[in-house]
């Protein structure tokens, strides 16, 4: 930051000094809100949140090397005394920028990729000037200012991301940090119960291109229509990102590897070049069209842009990392947060990264959807019983929408698969895995022999079933999962295991109810190939090979890492993803070995 006396940070937050403060100390920085990451110089500012007063820290933060602590109330040392730190906070953020007249800001907002595409925007500006951008996902109104006091003197850009929570969020945050330029990605279902519906974040996202001057530049996504909607609500000038020919910034020829990793052709106004992602999921195409056309806004030629796109690798955690084991297991780790867009968007990515192998997946329901939530929840357990899975655990609380979508999905595939048999089509190659519709050329579904299960023990091949004499269907009784787990494997319909044919008249067995878990988990665990002919509803048929898919819930992060381990074969893919509060990248961790990622 810019160097302050303490006397100027009061005068800037309306404060007083107390604690035998000097007013001429300088504070050099950094602005802190950890009292474990002060350093000598340091401002500490305490906030009081839910669960911790940082004003019980104050003394270790003076301990530390803090020149003073900015708080609601004395402490112990000196300090600068307001009636509102965050506001405080705000403000000197506020008097930094205007302290900073050379810098350009650059706002970043979506309901999606916002992390990703900040990341790689600050890697293009940092190739014409000092740039300073959040660590992670530092977005909201203490992360942001935060943000801007890291800038001094020879800073020149400043990329900052911007979350809303509500409608009018945006625009106080831009009144921290004026943005010359706002770049919006996309309108999509994160926190649809706080705002109310899609038009409302519409609202709120467009608080962003509203703040531009008039010499400025709204970089929109011309694929999404609320985005491109949002051109009418500035006076600033209009570029455009996508994959439609009305993009001035858009790829072409979009080709996905083996690895979830997309190369396109950058078309720039003034030329083309190549680019080859080294980030998972065709979705990163979008983040790296925004980051584009904000860095051509710039002046930075089309040459270089394909060059530092193509040389970029994930710098924010737990986002669409993908690592392998030595023994061959994949681990597809997008555990930082999710919504009904991202999820899509992840499995969409995971089939590509698992073709060809068994695949399982490690879920929590989804927060912060209002009244639509257990619809948008069993929507989700509907997606991934229908992915084609071997397995799927999920994790934590109010699951129980995501475990009757995927119940419900999975038998729907294995009854898709019988009724085929019964009618004399040949072994179907299974469901293609769905994904969300993105203008533009996609990456190939891959296809499945019906979901597969790993069995109880997940070791070596299982022994099959006896033969079925008559119209019985064969299969395993129930076994509930490590630490109460409740388990379910999907049937052809109700009575019968995935793949499998079943007898007319075949009812389900009895719901099985995990311990300490109030809602029933779904019908008993079942699995096996099938190794003799079963009657069903069109005569005798000839039945195939196959497995159930097995449908798991446990209650947390830890849980899911004990089960998943039971499963796993050299060679699996696993994916893991949920809402930020389940923690399920620690799920990630255990898989890999424990070691922090």
């Amino acid at each position: 930051m810019i160097p302050l006396p303490l006397a100027r940070i009061a005068e800037i937050t309306s404060g007083a000094l107390s604690g035998m403060a000097d007013p001429r100390a300088v504070v050099r920085g950094p602005v802190v809100i950890d009292s474990r990451l002060v350093e000598p110089g340091s401002l500490f500012v305490a906030i009081r949140g839910a669960r911790v007063d940082g004003h019980d820290y104050a003394a270790q933060a003076i301990r530390a090397g803090a020149v003073a602590v900015l708080a609601t109330r004395p402490v112990e040392g000196p300090g600068v005394i307001v009636p509102d730190a965050a506001a405080a906070l705000a403000e000197l953020a506020s008097a930094q920028i205007r302290a900073l007249p050379r810098v350009t800001v650059i706002g970043v907002t979506g309901s999606a990729g916002k992390t990703t595409t900040k990341d790689l925007l600050a890697r293009l500006t940092a190739r014409v000037g000092p740039t300073i951008a959040p660590v992670g996902s530092f977005n909201n109104e203490l992360g942001h200012p935060l943000t801007v006091l890291r800038a001094d003197a020879d800073t020149r850009f400043m990329v900052l991301e911007l979350a809303a929570r509500s409608v009018g969020h945006i625009k106080d945050l831009t009144r921290i940090a004026p943005p010359q330029i706002g770049v919006v990605l996309n309108v999509g279902t994160a926190h649809l119960g706080v705002f109310g519906g899609k038009e409302a974040i519409a609202k709120a996202k467009g608080e962003l291109v509203e703040s531009l001057p008039r010499s400025g530049v709204a970089v929109l996504n011309a694929d999404d229509p609320l985005v491109r909607a949002m051109a009418t609500r500035t006076d600033a000038r209009v570029t455009y990102f996508g994959r439609g020919e009305s993009a001035a910034i858009r790829a072409e020829g979009v080709v996905v590897d083996v690895r979830g990793r997309a190369s396109f052709t950058l078309s720039t106004p003034s030329g083309t070049a190549h680019v080859s992602l080294k980030l998972h999921g065709e979705h990163a195409v979008e983040n790296a069209l925004a980051a584009a056309a904000a860095a051509y806004e710039l002046g930075l030629p089309v040459a270089t842009i394909a060059a530092e796109l193509s040389q970029a690798t994930p710098a924010s955690r737990w986002r669409m990392e993908v690592h392998d084991r030595a023994d061959g297991v994949t681990v597809l780790n997008d555990a930082y947060n999710a919504n009904p867009d991202s999820m899509r968007a992840a499995f969409e990515a995971f089939a590509v990264v698992g073709r060809g192998r068994r695949r399982f997946a490690v879920i929590a329901a989804l927060r912060e959807l209002g009244e639509d939530g257990p619809e948008l929840n069993a929507e989700l357990g509907r997606m991934a019983g229908g992915a084609g899975l071997a397995g799927l655990i999920v994790a934590g609380p109010e699951a129980g929408p995501v475990l009757e979508g995927a119940r419900t999905a999975a038998q729907a595939v294995a009854h898709g698969a019988a009724e085929g048999v019964a009618n004399g089509v040949p072994h179907p190659p299974g469901p293609q895995v769905p994904g969300p519709h993105v203008p533009g050329p996609q990456a190939p579904s891959p296809q499945v022999l019906g979901p597969q299960t790993p069995g109880p023990h997940a070791q070596g091949p299982q022994a099959p079933n006896p033969q079925v004499p008559g119209p019985q269907v064969p299969g395993m009784p129930g076994m509930p999962g490590p630490q109460g787990a409740g388990s379910y494997a999907a049937g052809a319909h109700p009575g019968g295991p995935a793949g499998w044919p079943v007898p007319d008249g075949g009812g389900p067995p009895p719901a099985w109810q995990a311990p300490g878990h109030g809602a029933p988990v779904g019908l008993p665990a079942q699995g096996g190939p099938v190794a003799g002919p079963v009657v069903g509803p069109h005569g005798v048929l000839t039945a195939y090979p196959a497995q159930a898919m097995r449908i798991v819930h446990v209650p947390d992060a830890e849980a899911a890492a004990a089960e998943l381990a039971q499963w796993l074969r050299p060679g699996d893919a696993v994916l893991v993803k949920g809402p930020r509060a389940m923690g399920l990248e620690r799920t990630a961790e255990l898989v890999l070995g424990g070691a922090p990622q």
